[in-house]
């Protein structure tokens, strides 16, 4: 299994991170030994004093595919999700500057919350037009719209397969909107995808 994480999707994060825009999708990848374990609370790692929380919507991968052409691939997965691609974002703009991998500050173990929850393309209108929001205690502090991304969800496919054999199992991370915050301890982070929650965890 792969987590496949797209970066700057989003032109408003983009913005608020002072990044430049891509030409094309910016691509990472966390090992599975990043996923967050089921009803467990994500532990602030002591090495960074700047986790921050970013939202995306997942996309599972239903079957094998390498070099997908994107008006076929939609028959690749059927069931989306919500997740959270945690930083160290203090250890990440250090590596940037250094010109280094984002490894250590994207892919350290519980790094990569995946809901629960998966919804069934056939339980949404547009994929391409759906509303997700991150609450932190009960908050909305990050809100975005699939229609909003720079590449959708059938461009990333037919883009990352040209690199990587996708396979049963493996997910996407899509991207995140503006509004990334720094975590601390206590918080309590719920996603939703239009008005289904998808996932809740505590922050320690």
């Amino acid at each position: 299994m792969k987590i496949i994480c797209i970066g700057r999707n989003y032109t408003d994060h983009i913005s608020e991170l002072q990044n430049e825009k891509p030409e094309d999708p910016v691509i990472f990848l966390k090992p599975d030994t990043s996923i967050l374990l089921k009803n467990q609370p994500f532990f602030i790692p002591d090495f960074s004093d700047q986790v921050h929380y970013e939202v995306e919507v997942l996309v599972k991968i239903k079957k094998v595919g390498k070099h997908i052409q994107e008006k076929f691939a939609y028959k690749y997965y059927d069931q989306i999700g919500l997740g959270i691609d945690f930083t160290a974002r203090d250890l990440q703009q250090k590596l940037k500057e250094k010109a280094l991998p984002w490894e250590k500050a994207k892919a350290f173990d519980g790094a990569a919350v995946i809901g629960e929850k998966w919804l069934s393309i056939d339980e949404v209108s547009d994929i391409n037009m759906l509303n997700f929001r991150l609450e932190k205690n009960g908050e909305t502090v990050q809100k975005g719209d699939t229609g909003m991304m720079l590449w959708k969800i059938d461009e990333l496919i037919a883009y990352v397969s040209q690199f990587f054999t996708l396979k049963i199992g493996d997910i996407i991370f899509t991207g995140t909107p503006s509004g990334v915050g720094r975590v601390m301890p206590e918080d309590k982070l719920t996603g939703f995808i239009e008005d289904k929650q998808i996932f809740s965890i505590q922050i320690k």
